[in-house]
């Protein structure tokens, strides 16, 4: 009698269930609550989880999920949307003003060394044209997976993060222009006619986008006041749009969603309507995404992608690692960084997620890529999104955040920003209450600074705020981090018994 496979076993346990879609959907909905806190706790990404929790569930172990079922596909390919579109929402068009010219010159860097050396790797493996391109490409992209990071460390204008973030725009936009030339490619539509004809498309389709968007959603917030519920619909109407249309020029729809991302942020700003957008994509659409991900990857292959194929996934990986630090080392000369900038700007350009996972699966989709490229590039983004974090905490640490600019009419060291300064009280065009700040990192003066402090406000009434900081840790749950902070209570508490000694 023939043994019963692991597939059989599971199919047999989960036969009872019954056969709906509500099935499926509840359990990426208990994948998303239970997995990503999980290896959040074992300092790993989330992500990695949901991609483990799907090769768990789909057909090559338990089989509780189809990768082509009718909820699976359709999550797939709304969280593909998704993680496009809030990857170009999360780009500062104002930031990229700011750096244009270092963020241009980093950004061609990071993506010509990579697409340069993916290419060439490829071919040495004997891989075709459309192939090796493609492949280049999925080097050449970067997904800013450790900027909460660098937000944390307060350190997000600081020049090279600047141009780093800035060089996502170029480094996405180019890679999803190369996707559709190879998708084209591989449909026997590739010629000189066809590619110009392609990028005047794209042109005057990004341009619609960008701009059409950008107008239309001013007005209708305009007209729509705070409601934000319909804001909230506008947005999500303008993404899937936008991918619609890129299907009708033969463009992956990826690309409309990531123009959709561009246009919106100069729309939403950094208010509800974007948190509430992020919000859900992260919390519901981009998660399933991931978990559908692990669908898609065979045990089989992919064991195989690790032993007879381990020199190429081993090859692919190191060769992305080696050229997105060639190409921030090429900036060095020019913009004159020092080694923590440039190891700061590798590490954030690392790590390989969105563009790069939605541009390999329709790779694979399209036939241009086998399951074992597919595979080599889910463990070339597994590892990158795991190093490119951990560097980032490492050498982002030793950054200093940049000054604020202060007014050039500054004559002593106190300074109190408060607009051009009165002659006198009666000119004043202050209308809040008298407040006088006080540092009480140093409890030795603190008494001292308290006293002075209460002295400078008793003929006004006004108010004494002490102010205490912790410094900032990758880590929220950092030893260090909790202790400092039980520092600073203790600090604020004594100056509050203080004020109440002095009366303020």
């Amino acid at each position: 009698m023939a043994a019963l496979t692991t597939g059989d076993r599971a199919a047999g346990l989960l036969s009872f269930l019954p056969d709906s879609p509500i099935v499926a959907f509840t359990v990426l909905l208990l994948v998303t609550l239970i997995i990503p806190p999980i290896f959040e706790r074992l300092r790993l990404p989330g992500l990695v989880g949901l991609l483990a929790a799907g090769v768990l569930l789909g057909p090559s172990v338990a089989g509780l999920l189809d990768p082509a079922g009718d909820v699976e596909t359709l999550l797939s390919d709304v969280g593909k949307i998704y993680l496009m579109f809030v990857a170009g929402l999360e780009i500062d068009l104002k930031d990229f003003k700011r750096t244009r010219n270092r963020s241009l010159g980093f950004g061609f860097t990071t993506f010509a060394v990579p697409l340069t050396a993916g290419i060439l790797l490829s071919r040495v493996f004997g891989f075709n044209w459309i192939a090796a391109v493609l492949i280049g490409s999925l080097l050449a992209s970067h997904t800013l997976l450790a900027y909460p990071i660098v937000m944390r460390l307060g350190i997000t204008k600081e020049p090279s993060v600047g141009a780093t973030v800035g060089a996502t725009i170029f480094t996405d936009i180019g890679a999803l222009l190369v996707l559709a030339m190879c998708v084209a490619a591989q449909a026997g539509e590739f010629s000189a006619r066809t590619v110009v004809t392609q990028l005047v498309m794209l042109g005057l389709f990004a341009t619609a986008v960008l701009v059409g968007i950008d107008w239309a959603g001013k007005q209708y917030f305009r007209r729509n006041g705070d409601r934000e519920g319909n804001q909230f619909l506008f947005v999500l109407a303008a993404v899937f749009l936008a991918a619609v249309g890129s299907q009708l020029i033969n463009v992956d729809k990826i690309v409309g969603a990531f123009l959709a991302g561009l246009a919106v942020n100069d729309v939403v700003g950094n208010g509800p309507v974007k948190e509430k957008v992020e919000f859900v994509g992260g919390v519901l659409f981009i998660p399933f995404f991931f978990v559908c991900m692990g669908l898609l990857l065979d045990l089989q292959v992919f064991v195989e992608s690790m032993t007879t194929n381990l020199a190429f996934t081993l090859a692919l990986t190191g060769t992305l690692i080696l050229s997105k630090f060639l190409a921030a080392l090429a900036t060095k000369p020019f913009y004159r960084y020092s080694w923590t900038q440039i190891f700061t700007m590798w590490s954030l350009s690392m790590p390989q997620v969105a563009a790069t996972l939605a541009a390999a699966l329709v790779g694979l989709q399209q036939g241009i890529l086998s399951d074992l490229e597919f595979n080599a590039v889910i463990v070339m983004m597994l590892i990158t999104s795991v190093l490119g974090p951990l560097l980032t905490a490492r050498f982002a640490g030793r950054l200093v955040a940049p000054k604020l600019a202060r007014p050039e009419t500054e004559t002593n060291s106190l300074w109190f920003d408060y607009g051009s300064a009165p002659e006198s009280r009666a000119d004043s065009t202050i209308t809040g209450p008298f407040t006088v700040v006080v540092p009480i990192y140093n409890p030795i003066t603190q008494r001292y600074l308290i006293e002075m402090a209460a002295l400078l406000d008793s003929h006004e009434g006004g108010y004494v705020i002490p102010v205490t900081v912790a410094r900032a840790h990758v880590h929220m749950d950092d030893p260090k981090l909790v202790t400092a902070l039980e520092n600073c209570r203790k600090l604020l508490q004594k100056a509050e018994a203080l004020s109440q000694e002095f009366k303020v």
